[in-house]
């Protein structure tokens, strides 16, 4: 075999080998007798193999011209519109694309589009694609110039296989997959550049591999407000957008998100309170010590906000949240296990940590005392900071709050029912998280309050211990500190 055969064998390409010569033959003519017919062919090579990429997800919108292998995963219907200035009506199928790398969708037109509809493709058909790929209404799009079948070619996706939350990439359409409901937020409204009123929604779902916001729009905004958390569904024909740097997936007009009966896991890994640092974007959990009342306050632009204060404790230590907005409604007290995702390490009062769940945070009340892997999953005699979930922290709750002198009581938890409540004139200590401030000062511990009568001055917020006489079911502090 010459070095033209070896140099055409080698090349991915629907140009004939007999095409290839004689564009050689034009190559050495062009060059005046600069090149041999090897290096010509090199050259021509090198050109035809120029837009070839190695997979999907090294396609990016405005790209001239790519060549790559897609997998058919679902064929669409054939569709026809006006043209303008023409009296004959354009036809076009969409046909849903996929590789190890990503999925994309396939604009194929007029007669290719017919030959299409008439059965000419198939799902599961493998295909050497040549198109000018765009960002779509429903993700990265590819339009159709050339497209063959490549029998020798072997891509290994299945079609009608659901998808992961951690196998999703940006440009992905079609995508389904089932998740939990962790979380839901409210219908907003927009106006759009034609006068048209939007509406959008969102909701955060978890999986065995993650978590993921999805987005949904006009008509699926809805499903945001008929879902509760702990539902089950399945999100179909969803698209993969990018937001701040992270992934989302979207819902529009073409898609579903329906309510399934299956059991879908979530496995969340959460960080050590004791180990987070300032600045940082962090997911925590633990159980609620306590939680203060909703507060609301004036913005610059004259509009009212509102923030709730929550302390979480898990293994290694404790922290304030502070919930903002919509999340400051959540249904949230002293003994409930949670997870607060996305939410960022800021300074608090006193110099100490405190953690601020915004709009793209996730508050989850984890129902049944699920078990949260910190870190990584742990053995179960593992209690070190380096696992902190709520399986290691479900032995020690009992004892979180417990007096550094050694005493046999937790500080502020006596037991107060049936006979043990206690006496007028007891000496008590209570350590909790200040809820009310003014006369009387009202302590929460995250399992009871106390009334306290002080003249020191304290802060919503703040977590003090008070020292004195119990009377009159008020504690008369005699040290505050």
């Amino acid at each position: 075999m010459g070095a033209i055969e070896d140099i055409y064998e080698d090349l991915e390409t629907d140009v004939s080998e007999t095409e290839f010569r004689e564009a050689v033959e034009e190559k050495v003519e062009q060059m005046g007798g600069l090149a041999d017919e090897e290096t010509a062919a090199m050259l021509l090579a090198h050109e035809l193999n120029e837009n070839e990429v190695n997979a999907i997800a090294d396609i990016e919108p405005g790209m001239d011209e790519v060549k790559f292998l897609a997998k058919v995963m679902a064929i669409g219907d054939l569709k026809t519109f006006e043209r303008d200035d023409e009296d004959e009506d354009g036809r076009v199928i969409n046909v849903e694309a996929a590789d190890e790398s990503g999925s994309l969708r396939l604009a194929f037109w007029d007669g290719q589009a017919v030959d299409i509809d008439e059965g000419q493709l198939e799902v599961g058909d493998v295909l050497r694609v040549k198109g000018r790929p765009k960002d779509g209404y429903n993700g990265l799009e590819v339009s159709v110039d050339k497209a063959e079948p490549d029998d020798d070619a072997t891509i290994d996706v299945e079609p009608g296989a659901g998808s992961s939350i951690d196998a999703l990439t940006m440009g992905q359409s079609d995508v389904t997959l089932r998740g939990l409901v962790l979380d839901t937020d409210t219908i907003r409204t927009f106006d759009r550049d034609d006068g048209s009123e939007g509406r959008v929604s969102n909701l955060t779902l978890g999986d065995e591999t993650g978590r993921i916001r999805v987005t949904l729009w006009d008509d699926r905004a809805d499903r945001a407000e008929e879902l509760d958390a702990g539902a089950a569904v399945e999100i179909i024909d969803g698209y993969v957008r990018e937001r701040d740097g992270s992934l989302e997936l979207h819902v529009g007009d073409q898609g579903a998100v329906d309510e399934v009966e299956d059991d879908v896991a979530f496995e969340p890994d959460a960080d050590p309170i004791a180990e987070v640092e300032l600045e940082a974007t962090v997911d925590i959990a633990g159980v609620v010590r306590s939680a203060d009342p909703k507060r609301t306050f004036d913005r610059d632009d004259g509009s009212e906000g509102q923030v709730r204060n929550v302390r979480i404790q898990d293994a290694t230590g404790d922290i304030r949240v502070a919930l903002w907005g919509d999340k400051a409604d959540k249904d949230i007290a002293p003994g409930d296990e949670v997870l607060a995702a996305d939410v960022e390490i800021q300074d608090g009062w006193q110099d100490d940590k405190e953690a601020s769940a915004s709009w793209n945070s996730t508050i989850v009340v984890l129902d049944d005392g699920a078990d949260l892997a910190t870190g990584g999953a742990a053995p179960a005699e593992t209690t070190d900071a380096e696992h902190a979930g709520l399986s290691s922290f479900a032995d020690d709750a009992d004892d979180a709050d417990a007096d550094s002198s050694g005493n046999d009581v937790s500080a502020g938890t006596a037991d107060t029912t049936d006979g043990g409540a206690q006496s007028a004139g007891q000496q008590v200590e209570f350590t909790g998280t200040v809820v009310q401030t003014g006369d009387p000062v009202v302590l929460d511990d995250g399992e009871q309050t106390m009334s306290v009568e002080t003249g020191e001055r304290v802060q919503l917020g703040q977590e003090i211990t008070v020292r004195g006489e119990l009377r009159d079911d008020r504690l008369h502090a005699e040290d505050v500190f």
